[in-house]
């Protein structure tokens, strides 16, 4: 607990359990979300814990009796769990009495959904305030009031270092661990989900290698929308054994089930102003830091520009190279944290002939978009921008705010109004 690291998460948290009573916090092995949970729990009850979770089977009262605050720390392993909170809540459960957590969708699932019972609440791993790699100066949140606010700030990283926290991961856990160490770490976590996580979500893998390969050809997709027929034919190339679609569909929504697949959707309007856009997801997985390891890319890889084997789809950022994939995908995990705090959605935007790209629209309510572009590079010019004009000039006062996310020393406003931000300089 000393070297708790305070994440996004928790002013959620702190906002929301005086009022409600059961949040369930969700999201992939290795995030925190135990270590988070457990700052506020009087009572837990570790249901991956064979003996705990008969004890809980056999006497349920001893999910009422306790005082303060019970987490169920992964719930989906004892399902009926999720059902006896809801009944709790049902009979008038206090505000803060339930803390759930889960890193899977349950593979028998609750009777009831839990909606207006229990709140759920996503959590990712770390993002780049939340490593503590650099003091933020720029607000997402002030960002999203559409005031305009002043933009200013100093970063001393440089690309290399974004390459650096690409490799080292956002999982708490992983993150501090010497480059050796973290790579054994990822290899580890990559083979439980084939051995362990797999099987216990009821999906027997009987070709490891060829799940594998699919994650591969995903990892490289990453920041494209690559469609899913063109991923399974870079993962088996020429291979006459290529497993069925419905195969590699399996291993899609186990690895969703899982929250290791983070696929951003794309954006649709509420309004008309756009007849033409696609609305294929763009591909993420849970941590940049997995797709790394997936494809065997250290950091001087990164920064030499080594192309994925099996680079598949275009991305913005640095061609044929991973990098400026893998640095949009972290820009995007820090974005995402950021956003659900300011309580915004966020989306991509793309035309269906591609002349139009926007790595990031956040939708901040009342109809209210910012427009956010990724740049692999220290400067901006008018070309990284016209694609935020084009949409400015498309939906006028409606875009609050548009900004490139560098990886630059300084963070400042355009005169055309445009923001220009360090990626280490922004936060929630």
């Amino acid at each position: 607990m000393s070297q708790y690291l305070p994440r996004v998460v928790d002013d959620e948290l702190d906002a929301l359990l005086p009022e409600l009573p059961a949040i369930s916090i969700e999201g992939p092995k290795g995030v925190g979300k135990t270590g988070t949970a457990r700052r506020r729990a009087a009572r837990t009850f570790e249901l991956d814990d064979p003996a705990q979770r008969e004890l809980l089977q056999a006497d349920h009262s001893a999910l009422t009796d306790s005082d303060g605050t019970v987490l169920l720390d992964e719930w989906q392993r004892l399902p009926e769990s999720w059902d006896l909170v809801r009944r709790a809540v049902d009979a008038g459960a206090a505000p803060g009495r339930f803390l759930l957590t889960g890193s899977a969708t349950p593979t028998q699932a609750p009777t009831h959904s839990g909606a207006g019972r229990i709140v759920r609440l996503r959590m990712r791993p770390m993002s780049l305030s939340e490593r503590g790699v650099s003091n933020p100066t720029v607000s997402l949140a002030e960002l999203l009031t559409g005031q305009g606010p002043q933009i200013g700030g100093t970063c001393e990283l440089t690309a290399p270092d974004y390459a650096e926290q690409i490799i080292r991961s956002g999982f708490p856990g992983i993150r501090t661990l010497s480059t050796r160490a973290a790579r054994a770490q990822l290899n580890g976590y990559l083979e439980r989900i084939v051995e362990r996580d797999f099987p216990e979500q009821g999906h027997l893998v009987r070709r490891p290698a060829t799940l594998l390969a699919w994650l591969r050809a995903y990892a490289a997709a990453t920041a494209t929308t690559t469609a899913y027929n063109t991923i399974l034919d870079a993962a088996t190339p020429g291979g006459a054994d290529k497993p069925a679609k419905t195969t590699t569909i399996g291993y899609r929504d186990v690895l969703t089930q899982l929250w290791l697949l983070d696929p951003l959707p794309g954006w649709i309007p509420t309004g008309n102003q756009f007849t033409r856009l696609a609305q294929a997801p763009k591909h993420h997985l849970a941590d940049p830091a997995l797709a790394a390891r997936l494809l065997d890319l250290d950091v001087d890889a990164l920064r030499r520009g080594t192309s994925s084997p099996v680079r598949i789809g275009s991305s913005s950022g640095s061609g044929s190279s991973m990098f400026g994939a893998l640095f949009e995908s972290l820009i995007t995990l820090d974005l995402r944290v950021y956003a659900q705090a300011a309580q915004a959605r966020v989306s991509h935007l793309r035309t269906r002939n591609g002349d139009h790209e926007i790595d990031l629209i956040l939708e901040a309510g009342a109809g209210r978009i910012a427009a956010f572009e990724v740049k692999l590079a220290a400067n901006v010019d008018d070309t990284d921008v016209r694609h935020l004009r084009w949409l400015r000039n498309h939906i006028g006062e409606q875009l609050i705010e548009a900004a490139v996310i560098t990886t630059g020393p300084y963070a400042y406003r355009r005169k055309d109004g445009i923001a220009v931000i360090p990626a280490a300089l922004l936060g929630p």
